[in-house]
């Protein structure tokens, strides 16, 4: 994203979450100069190689037998996939941190979770 400094960035990649005008969850990437794409889900930062596959097949019902398009996905089950996840990213990828927040956003509102992760 950039910033004043603007020869000297930071590259992230974003992630935004939230709820569109109908109240329907969305989700957008950002690359680090500004674009941005709605998607369906996403991942971004060192392990997203390793967590766009599982997104894929856990929530995109890619290479399941006799599954065709999306698994429906409640809150539940999304927080625990979260979760999944980020711990198959802490095992694999040096640069994943040391916890996940997890912000779940609602129509109700927002609940925020914590969760530690490795600590080597």
């Amino acid at each position: 994203m950039l910033y004043r400094k603007r020869f000297f960035p930071y590259y992230t990649n974003n992630i935004l979450a939230g709820l569109d005008a109908e109240g329907k969850g969305c989700v957008y990437s950002y690359d680090p100069v500004g674009s941005y794409e709605r998607e369906v889900f996403r991942a971004a930062g060192t392990a997203s190689s390793l967590l766009q596959p599982l997104l894929d097949n856990q929530i995109g019902g890619k290479n399941l037998a006799n599954q065709d398009g999306p698994l429906p996905l409640d809150k539940e089950r999304a927080v625990r996939l979260v979760k999944d996840i980020f711990v198959a990213a802490a095992e694999r990828d040096i640069y994943t941190g040391d916890a996940v927040h997890i912000a779940i956003i609602t129509k109700d509102g927002v609940t925020h979770e914590e969760m530690p992760l490795r600590r080597d």
